[in-house]
């Protein structure tokens, strides 16, 4: 400020950084009222009004309402001052950057969720899936079928899932590679309806959770459990002729469509 000892609205609007209307708003509920007037009648603010002022702005800042703020000066009216204000506005602040803090780290686990497709980590998926998954294979899966419908609508759908869920998949898949080991190791034929049945549940399970997977492509990523080394051998680490019997079951489901 300058040195004089009192100044016009429009000077302590200018210098404050507020408006002339809500100098004048805050002069008619009584928050913050000149303290003089000049001979022509018009309002004039005292060094006095100016602290007060600049405190109702800081308040203002930091989110309090007029009436929380009225309240909140007049409880120092006794008891003094500046340093009062000012403590309780370095606490408000304080305060605040905590918060804005969290909350930056929410937005930032967000948007690397969002970034990275998924909610998990690549070692909670491996975690959960243990050899079954694997990076190289994931990124030559995304280069063969990346173009395809199937794979767009796996990925947003996948993208949003949590862990909880991911491990419901996993154990899904479990349970339905236990129901064809029980058949296989019970003689029950891959082409009869037991099995056929354990090969629907498997088809309608990635409709469920991935893309629509109609019978007859169904089929054709059978195939694959015994045209592809890592496909099979991952079926017969659960059991000796596992991938031929999935393969033989999943083809005869698609042929009584």
């Amino acid at each position: 400020m300058t040195t004089q000892e009192t100044w016009t609205v429009g000077q302590v609007a200018a210098e404050v950084g507020v408006s002339i209307r809500t100098l004048h708003h805050y002069d008619e509920i009584g928050l913050v009222v000149p303290g003089e007037r000049s001979f022509a009648g018009y309002r004039l603010y005292t060094e006095a009004d100016l602290t007060r002022l600049q405190h109702v702005v800081v308040y203002r800042r930091l989110g309090f309402g007029l009436e929380e703020i009225a309240q909140l000066m007049q409880e120092d009216v006794d008891s003094t001052t500046v340093v009062e204000h000012l403590r309780r506005q370095r606490a408000s602040v304080t305060d605040r950057i905590g918060q804005l803090e969290e909350l930056t780290r929410l937005i930032d686990a967000a948007l690397e969720d969002e970034m990275n497709d998924y909610r998990i980590s690549r070692e909670e998926q491996r975690e959960i899936f243990g050899d079954a998954f694997d990076d190289d294979y994931a990124a030559e899966a995304e280069q063969r079928w990346g173009d395809t419908d199937a794979w767009k609508e796996s990925r947003r759908r996948t993208k949003g899932y949590t862990a909880e869920q991911w491990q419901q998949v996993k154990e899904e898949q479990d349970e339905l590679n236990a129901r064809f080991v029980a058949l296989l190791e019970a003689g029950e034929p891959a082409d009869g309806g037991a099995a056929m049945e354990v090969a629907e549940d498997a088809r309608q399970q990635i409709c469920r959770w991935f893309y629509d997977c109609p019978r007859q492509m169904h089929a054709g990523i059978a195939q694959m459990y015994v045209d592809d080394p890592r496909f099979t051998k991952t079926y017969e680490d659960i059991a000796p002729g596992l991938a031929t019997y999935v393969r033989d079951a999943v083809v005869a489901n698609a042929a009584r469509e």
